[in-house]
């Protein structure tokens, strides 16, 4: 006779979604495209509605994206869309000064020309990359996208996790994917702890027109109380991402604009011609958190739910791309292989991809920062004579140029040419 305790044990568990992705920004949103090419069904719980997240004033932010990264927009489809809004980006330049020096004084360039693959990288606007994602997500069978929807509790265990959402409603699935941002629910209900501090920095954001082309050419310019990155957009115009300390970071933002452009000019020089704003203003605090475990039972961590980084080198979004792209590398050769891709070992090779890459890379950022937003004369001579050794020399500098376009390391089959 049969044993009905046996046959339930051996029954499949039946789910209402594979993956349960918690977060529909940018990240979410490149998962859940990701996972529903290789397969699978996912369900995206987005806190936000979705009228909000279609607004194009929802962010004012651009973003650096790597050439990895742009073969990544690619291999989901979304390039093509994306492609005439993109700005590339053929060089950059570090500078080194102070307030009234202007950007144009030069410590470090690097040029595309120097590596075989093209641009560097591409500047998007938000604007763009959420609608295409936001689209693209829509037109996908294999996901629901429940938007203006919070989870309230969850629970994992052997089988299935479970997701209790606030309006009552359960879902079950495979796998938990937090991909919920720096205050990560996902991963404090999980007993994931984590670690960082503020740098008492903000960042101020806007975009500005300029009299003169920017050819390309984003600016990375270091002053004591930190970075200014001019980032060139489409047409006359560049993205900035403008750290001050944060007490003279809010005074500055409650100034009208063109007092706002006032305190920007001597900082921003006059490379460029006249500025002018051209669009609204935002502010970002801006801090370093990681968590302190990238995965636990039937769940992992993207984005800034893992890790949420200094901008100082525009690696903010690409980092969270690339948990993306490893994250649903490792899930497909798992599926492919018949393994249960939620197990404990196959999440433990996504932790252990990501981790290490993760912290140098954060540890990077913050020596930068740190660095480099002072006026010490000591660091000042080191970091300058450090950057003209790296100027002058040919691989250092195409190593710089191939680790910003995000071509190091092991790429996952989504990065990949």
């Amino acid at each position: 006779m049969d044993n009905p305790a046996r046959a339930a044990i051996l029954r499949p568990m039946t789910h209402d979604t594979d993956i349960a992705i918690v977060g529909g920004g940018l990240n979410g949103a490149a998962l859940a495209l990701a996972l529903a090419q290789s397969g699978l069904t996912v369900t995206m719980i987005d806190a936000l509605p979705l009228d909000t997240r279609k607004d194009p004033g929802f962010d004012g932010r651009s973003y650096a994206m790597a050439l990895a990264s742009v073969r990544m927009m690619a291999a989901l489809g979304l390039w093509e869309r994306l492609r005439d809004d993109a700005q590339p980006m053929h060089e950059i330049k570090v500078t080194d000064g102070r307030v009234g020096d202007g950007a144009a004084f030069l410590g470090l360039h690097f040029d595309s020309a120097e590596i075989e693959e093209g641009p560097m990288g591409h500047m998007v606007e938000d604007r763009h990359l959420r609608a295409a994602l936001l689209d693209a997500v829509a037109a996908e069978d294999r996901i629901a996208h429940l938007a203006g929807q919070t989870v309230v509790a969850q629970d994992t265990g052997a089988r299935a996790a479970t997701l209790q959402l606030a309006g009552g409603g359960t879902l079950t699935a495979r796998l938990i994917v937090g991909a919920d941002g720096r205050q990560s629910g996902t991963a404090a209900r999980a007993g994931i702890t984590r670690t960082g501090w503020s740098y008492d920095q903000t960042a101020l954001v806007c975009a500005i027109a300029h009299e003169k082309p920017h050819h390309g050419v984003a600016h990375q310019f270091f002053m004591p109380p930190g970075p200014l990155a001019i980032l060139p957009l489409k047409g006359n115009r560049s993205s900035i991402v403008w750290s001050e300390r944060s007490a003279l970071a809010r005074q500055i933002n409650a100034l009208p604009d063109e007092r706002y452009l006032e305190v920007l000019r001597p900082r921003f020089g006059d490379f460029l011609g006249e500025i002018s704003l051209a669009g609204a203003r935002f502010t970002y605090p801006l801090g370093l958190t990681i968590a302190n475990a990238f995965v636990a039972e039937r769940l992992a961590l993207v984005g800034d739910a893992a890790h949420g980084l200094h901008p100082i080198a525009g690696q903010g979004l690409n980092a969270g791309l690339r948990d993306v792209a490893a994250l649903a590398h490792v899930i497909a050769h798992a599926t492919r292989r018949g393994e249960d891709f939620a197990s404990a070992p196959v999440l433990a090779r996504y932790q252990s991809w990501r981790r290490f890459d993760t912290a140098a890379l954060a540890a990077a950022t913050d020596l930068f920062n740190r660095l480099f937003s002072n006026d010490n004369p000591i660091l000042r001579l080191g970091r300058d004579l450090g950057m003209h050794l790296v100027q002058s020399a040919p691989g250092l500098r195409r190593g710089f140029i191939r680790e910003a376009a995000g071509l190091t390391g092991d790429l996952p089959d989504l990065m990949r040419a």
